[in-house]
């Protein structure tokens, strides 16, 4: 795919930021381009020399200098940085002063795209940004399309460029880190799925963070999909310079107005892609058809049957792709009935408003948060969701924070604070949970927080959950 451009990187010399997953990807394929890598990074612990030592062995184009993440390489003529590294690092303030250009490694993914490359359907959002790409592989896949689920998803994007596969079309997921370091991407069509405060340590406020997320509107041809629910998507798309002909496509868990999807008698449908001549909306799949139907999760299937649509794809492969779809764990995921109470996972809403939307999924629910706040406060979220709450049991290092918003909008629920984090702390949060619940109740572990002040990740606080809930049916 990317033939006609190899020859943009051949004989650059080229800086490469990070030696995680992405950063290793653009080495090596920037390295088999002809370009001279240098890949720098801060740490110098086992993990990174033994990278460090596979990456020089398998290229002689590459060399990696660890423990020195701030020095521009002299001669660079390019910096690619990896997702996560800031835009006031010292190596980018080198680069700006020296006049050379930073992109992250979806922009080299897109210069590298050749003429017959596939088109890109894009999909950001602060929460539900896996999930819908997912949903939307799955569709396209139901529609008969060679695809795949690329980006920040977990497989890079150089590699799927690069890989020679003959794909029709490639759902993207993309990040507000990834998104800033992109300025080039032109998507076929785009989702925002919503807006709320995260990672404003490193965009510098929520102007700057939705200004990242907004990015991925740029150039669409055929549609930019928004949240009719969240105002500020919408208010991306008015911002945004499209192709001209490009149209604003709503969501929305009611019944939707014109140019927009949304839900009528526990069906999803269409009326945005039917013909004019067409009064009625374009029926696509029931409520039912979606796994795991929380409302949230219903909002990622109509973004996701959106952009399909967007595509050409015909109705029912909405419906069977939306049927074949089996969502990650640690997402809103049941794990057991036990005496009447469910217990569901949720680990992965590691924010507020990610938790906020898995309380509205349950009537009755026994809390189980806590973890690393990251800065957040949780009057809103616990406001919002007071009238559901029979109890709460907190845990982690910030989880005072949380107990204070109860006491100031939930006073009467009960809430039981752990002082501990050791290997067996959420199985006691689970067994404190279960004391608390009644049949009918569901137990629900919606942290709103980051899980590594107890956890590797929040698949292993997931995991912790899911072990703790099997002690109970022993």
């Amino acid at each position: 795919m990317g033939g006609g451009l190899v020859s943009e990187f051949s004989g650059q010399r080229i800086t490469v930021a990070g030696l995680g997953v992405s950063g290793i990807s653009a080495a090596r394929a920037l390295a088999g381009l002809g370009a001279r890598v240098t890949v720098v990074d801060g740490g110098d612990g086992e993990r990174q020399r033994g990278a460090a030592a596979e990456l020089e062995r398998a290229h002689t184009g590459i060399t990696v200098r660890l423990g020195d993440g701030a020095t521009l390489p002299e001669g660079t003529d390019l910096v690619v940085t990896s997702p996560g590294w800031r835009p006031d690092s010292a190596l980018f303030a080198a680069a700006g002063s020296a006049g050379v250009e930073v992109v992250g490694d979806v922009e080299i993914a897109w210069r590298l795209r050749g003429p017959d490359a596939p088109p890109w359907l894009a999909v950001t959002g602060t929460n539900g940004k896996t999930t819908t790409v997912q949903m939307l592989a799955a569709i396209l896949t139901a529609a008969g399309l060679r695809t795949a689920a690329v980006g920040n998803i977990g497989t890079p994007i150089i590699d799927v460029v690069l890989s020679g596969e003959p794909y029709d079309v490639l759902a993207v997921e993309l990040s507000s880190y990834q998104l800033h370091w992109a300025p080039s991407v032109r998507p076929h069509s785009a989702a925002v799925l919503n807006l709320a405060p995260d990672h404003l340590d490193w965009h510098g406020s929520m102007a700057g963070y939705a200004a990242d997320k907004g990015r991925i509107y740029e150039g669409n041809t055929v549609a930019c999909v928004y949240n009719a629910a969240d105002p500020a998507t919408e208010d991306l798309v008015r911002e945004a310079d499209v192709v001209e002909g490009c149209r604003a496509i709503g969501f929305t868990l009611g019944t939707p107005g014109p140019s927009q999807l949304g839900v009528v008698d526990g069906v999803l449908v269409d009326r945005a892609f039917i013909p004019q001549r067409h009064r009625q909306a374009q029926e696509l799949a029931e409520v039912t058809d979606v796994t795991p139907a929380a409302p949230h999760n219903i909002a990622n299937a109509l973004a996701a049957a959106a952009l399909a649509r967007a595509y050409g794809v015909e109705p029912r492969a909405v419906r069977d792709g939306l049927r074949a779809f089996t969502p990650d764990a640690h997402r809103i995921a049941h794990v057991a009935d036990v005496a009447g109470v469910s217990y569901v996972n949720d680990s992965k809403a590691t924010n507020t408003h990610a938790a906020q939307a898995s309380l509205a999924a349950y009537e009755s629910i026994v809390w189980i948060a806590g973890g690393l706040a990251k800065g957040a406060t949780f009057d809103d979220l616990v406001k919002t969701a007071a009238g559901r709450l029979r109890g709460a049991v907190l845990i982690g290092a910030d989880r005072q924070l949380i107990a204070d918003a109860l006491a100031r909008h939930a006073p009467d629920v009960p809430v039981v604070g752990l002082d501990r984090t050791d290997t067996e702390a959420m199985a006691a949060a689970v067994r404190e949970a279960t004391a608390l619940a009644r049949p009918g109740d569901t137990v629900l572990m919606a942290p709103a927080c980051a899980s590594m002040d107890m956890f590797t990740n929040y698949n292993e606080r997931g995991e912790a959950f899911a072990a703790a809930v099997a002690d109970l049916t022993d």
